[in-house]
């Protein structure tokens, strides 16, 4: 028996998403009393692949093949189906992203297997198979039993500590002789951004909304954004408005991010900007309406007039900065 934990890479190197899932497949494993096996497609060095056992991963299963280099939903369900089969996987791990999102609802299918989507927290109960998650937009927690054999979970992004161990992992390089021939997705040119951080990429996020009150206002908000080192992001009615990119629209209609900080400056805080950054770590509110639902999700908040707190905040960070 085995937890089997799907890791993603981003060009051969793994971030703090990877990290998260193994520490808390690693503590999954404990109650179970069991191992937990990290699974890797594409091509990643090594020294990479180590990094895995320092976050309690037992074992390491490096798939490569060229016909894994773009996901294609059909066929990794296949590969990670057919290793959770192998490995008699009770419990199969991925990120609550896109990509887990995809590939849980195939493998649901594939195993048999009852999905917890967006768990936030260790299973309460092993005996019934019980997890927690937010629902409705982040406004309420369920409990949701899996009665099935095999579970497969989607963890939320910043709902689980890291926890560094010692462990030196095994590697093993398998052969998941993937036929080209079935692989449906073709990736006929990539354009990727540069001299900007990707919003979906940012552990820092500095968002605007209509109390921003004009787009002529943005400059401080997106010098906040650089001294921090982190993304610009607006709220719907300011991309409506153009006032900003759509690509920097943050929300359920939007892009759905999770940052371990969200600064969130004159936006009011309605359900569905929530629903796409209440993942974030920490939130710091700037609002001028001390009743803005805003402040019932923000860790930290500041009421006053965003055009007179925002300039002090850049001062703060200058300040900081040059310590």
């Amino acid at each position: 028996m085995s937890v089997l934990i799907y890791t993603e890479n981003w060009d051969g190197k793994f971030k703090k998403l990877s990290f998260e899932l193994i520490s808390y497949g690693s503590k999954i494993a404990e109650m179970l009393n069991t191992k937990a096996i990290a699974l890797s497609t594409g091509n990643v060095d090594d020294d990479e692949l180590k990094k895995l056992g320092n976050y309690g991963a037992s074992g390491i299963l490096s798939v490569n093949s060229n016909n894994l280099n773009v996901l294609d939903n059909r066929t990794f369900v296949k590969v990670i189906s057919d290793i959770a089969v192998k490995e008699n996987a009770k419990v199969v791990l991925l990120a609550n992203n896109n990509t887990g999102k995809a590939l849980a609802p195939g493998l649901s299918v594939r195993l048999k297997a009852g999905v917890g989507a967006g768990v936030s927290k260790l299973p309460v109960s092993l005996d019934p198979f019980t997890v927690f998650k937010r629902v409705f937009s982040g406004n309420a927690y369920a409990r949701v039993v899996l009665n099935t054999d095999i579970r497969i979970i989607t963890l939320a992004q910043n709902s689980f500590d890291l926890t560094e161990t010692d462990n030196n992992a095994s590697i093993n390089k398998l052969d998941p002789g993937v036929d080209g021939s079935v692989v449906a997705t073709q990736v006929k040119e990539t354009r990727k951004q540069e001299g900007k951080l990707l919003l979906t990429d940012a552990e820092i996020v500095v968002s605007g909304g209509r109390g921003m009150k004009s787009p002529d206002n943005w400059g401080p908000l997106t010098e906040l954004a650089d001294l921090l080192g982190g993304a610009t992001a607006c709220s719907r009615p300011v991309s409506d408005e153009g006032w900003r990119p759509h690509e920097e629209h943050t929300g359920q209609t939007g892009k759905i991010i999770a940052p371990n900080l969200y600064i969130a400056i004159g936006i009011s805080g309605a359900t569905q900007h929530l629903a796409g950054v209440s993942s974030s770590k920490y939130i710091v509110a700037v609002n001028s309406d001390k009743d803005a639902p805003i402040f019932e999700a923000a860790q930290y908040g500041i009421v006053g007039d965003a055009m007179k707190v925002l300039p002090k905040l850049v001062e703060a960070a200058k300040n900081t900065r040059g310590k």
